[in-house]
């Protein structure tokens, strides 16, 4: 059984890593799913395991809003699995700290209060 339940959203990525070089490598790639230990990511260029990377989610620019925690839009983690497809390939990323799952929570009225600061 898994630590953390997995959403399967399409979400777009920066993958930040060194290629067998040790040349920087940015890929936009695609996580699959994800979960606060880790995510499941599509990319077009085949790395080793244990390869330290870094995720970033785009997002607009939003400035900070009274009673929403702040957010990492950068996740450190490292690549447990691989697996080679035709055209992309497969990486079970490991978060190297889990998401946190409670510093997102508002309540209603800290979400309502919020929206009328905007």
């Amino acid at each position: 059984m898994r630590k953390w339940a997995r959403l399967r959203l399409a979400i777009p990525v920066f993958l930040r890593t060194r290629d067998e070089n040790n040349k920087d490598l940015l890929e936009f790639a695609t996580a699959i799913n994800i979960s606060a230990g880790g995510a499941l990511v599509a990319t077009r260029h085949s790395l080793p395991k244990s390869t330290p990377i870094s995720l970033e989610i785009p997002s607009a620019p939003i400035g900070p809003m009274h009673g929403l925690a702040s957010f990492h839009r950068v996740i450190r983690a490292k690549a447990v699995w691989v697996s080679h497809l035709d055209d992309y390939h497969l990486m079970g990323l490991k978060f190297a700290r889990p998401l946190n799952t409670d510093a997102a929570i508002a309540s209603p009225k800290q979400m309502r209060k919020a929206s009328t600061e905007v």
